[in-house]
């Protein structure tokens, strides 16, 4: 996916420092693949929503292919 979005369900939010630097690692299945594999997104604590908690639906921001936001679905 070159820039689009995608629904998922939040499995898990572990944040993750590098070098002193904070990430987080967005582990998440997508919505529509109940049975599909896990996924894991490493993205800045800018690009999270506050808020989100484990088993919320999520919509994820791409672009070319990388997760660039991560946002509570309506």
């Amino acid at each position: 996916m070159l820039k689009g979005s995608r629904d998922a369900v939040l499995l898990k939010l572990q944040p993750v420092s590098i070098h002193g630097q904070l990430s987080y690692d967005v582990i998440y299945r997508f919505a529509d693949e109940p049975d599909g594999q896990k996924s894991v997104a490493r993205v800045g604590p800018e690009a999270i929503a506050p808020g989100l908690d484990e088993g919320d639906r999520i919509v994820l921001d791409f672009l070319v292919g990388v997760v660039t936001a991560v946002r509570r679905a309506s």
